[in-house]
């Protein structure tokens, strides 16, 4: 199995998350991180999927994907060819004596405190999975409290866009 990641151009429309969704879980597929948000076109939205599959199943849902009404186009983003980016915000425990430790990573990995409390801090972190990763195991040792994480942002490299071929501006 490998991870791929689905880049899906669809109308606006109320349910089609749930289908697109469904799918997935009709087949036994575990979506592993998913985000959807509007596009560039007013009443399109993008959905980036992330799911780890074998080739053949995954070409399977990526047709029946294609059938659904609302789905305008499905792009599989390489991780070579594409920018991919999580974005996460961890409250992690502090003291007098590890609070500059933590900054001391927070600065490291180009993170930022967004909120400072006498006991924690929440910081915000926008990265790659390797980076987002390595961060959390760095915090690891002083306590981590709560981890909210987005889905993988991904858009291709370079000019051409998903909704190049699909409407001409």
């Amino acid at each position: 199995m490998s991870t791929h990641v689905l880049s899906l151009l669809v109308e606006d429309k109320p349910g089609l998350l749930t289908r697109v969704a469904g799918l997935f879980a009709r087949r036994g597929f575990n979506i592993e991180s998913l985000a959807v948000g509007h596009s560039e076109i007013p009443g399109l939205s993008r959905i980036t999927v992330v799911v780890d599959v074998d080739e053949l199943p995954l070409e399977q849902v990526t047709k029946q994907l294609n059938k659904l009404i609302n789905v305008i186009k499905i792009v599989e983003l390489d991780q070579s060819q594409s920018v991919q980016r999580e974005h996460l915000l961890i409250k992690v425990r502090v003291d007098n004596t590890t609070r500059s430790q933590v900054l001391e990573a927070v600065n490291l990995f180009r993170a930022r405190v967004v909120d400072v409390a006498t006991d924690a801090l929440v910081i915000e972190v926008t990265g790659d999975s390797g980076k987002t990763t390595a961060f959390l195991r760095v915090l690891e040792p002083y306590g981590i409290r709560e981890i909210a994480q987005s889905g993988l942002l991904a858009i291709g490299r370079g000019g051409k866009s998903i909704t190049e071929r699909v409407f001409k501006n």
